[in-house]
């Protein structure tokens, strides 16, 4: 069974996907970071290592996931997320971090 999950990317990914920033995508269930990052980067193979390391396919440093006002970063990979993304209601936000001082 899938869900269609939104996903909001940054504007430096959606223009290396070529695509516009909002995309919907089809995930298998249950809905986790890691099963929308798989269907992302299955979408838009260019992206891959992108938004986690090629390796470990753990998040990338400078890159945050939030949903439904929430930071959902430090989530292990496998841990559902809110019901509001799963059911598309929400989207999936990847925001580049911001650093500095």
């Amino acid at each position: 069974m899938s869900a269609t999950v939104r996903v909001e990317l940054p504007s430096n990914l959606s223009l290396l996907a070529r695509t516009g920033r909002m995309v919907e995508l089809a995930v298998e269930e249950p809905v986790t970071q890691r099963t929308v990052l798989d269907a992302l980067e299955a979408a838009y193979p260019m992206l891959e290592g992108t938004i986690r390391d090629h390796t470990t396919k753990l998040r990338r440093p400078f890159l945050r996931f939030f949903a439904c006002e929430q930071d959902l970063s430090h989530l292990a990979p496998d841990d559902k997320l809110p019901e509001a993304v799963a059911n598309g209601s929400e989207p999936f936000l990847i925001i580049g971090a911001v650093a500095g001082g």
